[in-house]
């Protein structure tokens, strides 16, 4: 009797568990994603920044590592901006906007990074400027290519073909 309550319990209680902890997708692996940068790290100026795209062949996209608002530790970023704040410190940042998600984009005359769908603005540091965001921009994993200065590694995921 008890191992016939034991099976019924496991084929019950096994659907529910592959629907809380799914498998990844086929061909889905964490990697670091190389980025070659139009800028070299060493020759952005303080508050100069440069944008740039996660690869399409293979698809991939870079995993925040932090965040808050629309943005999670482990939410996925398809860009992002190499940024020298005022104060000389090198920042990756993801291009989503913490508010709804929405692209940031870099404002070089107000020194900026400013969202286009509903006026959120940040410092150079992803700290908000202006809201109605409340959570800073997600840092993305980074570190420089010991080979070529303008090529960074971030932490990504590729997707698949």
């Amino acid at each position: 009797m008890s191992s016939l309550l034991t099976a019924t319990v496991v084929v019950g209680a096994l659907p529910i568990l592959v629907y809380l902890w799914p498998a990844p997708p086929k061909g889905q692996t964490k990697s670091k994603i190389k980025i070659q940068l139009s800028k070299s790290i060493d020759q952005l100026a303080n508050g100069d920044a440069v944008k740039f795209d996660a690869p399409k062949n293979p698809n991939s996209a870079f995993i925040m590592a932090d965040g808050g608002g629309d943005n999670a530790a482990g939410d996925l970023a398809f860009g992002g901006f190499a940024v020298k704040d005022e104060q000389g410190k090198v920042r990756v940042l993801a291009i989503n906007c913490s508010h709804l998600g929405c692209s940031i984009a870099l404002n070089a005359a107000d020194k900026s990074f400013d969202c286009p769908c509903h006026g959120s603005r940040f410092h150079l540091d992803g700290t908000v400027r202006h809201g109605p965001a409340v959570a800073p921009l997600s840092n993305l994993t980074w570190a420089q290519d010991s080979s070529d200065p303008s090529t960074i590694d971030i932490d990504g995921l590729v997707l698949g073909f």
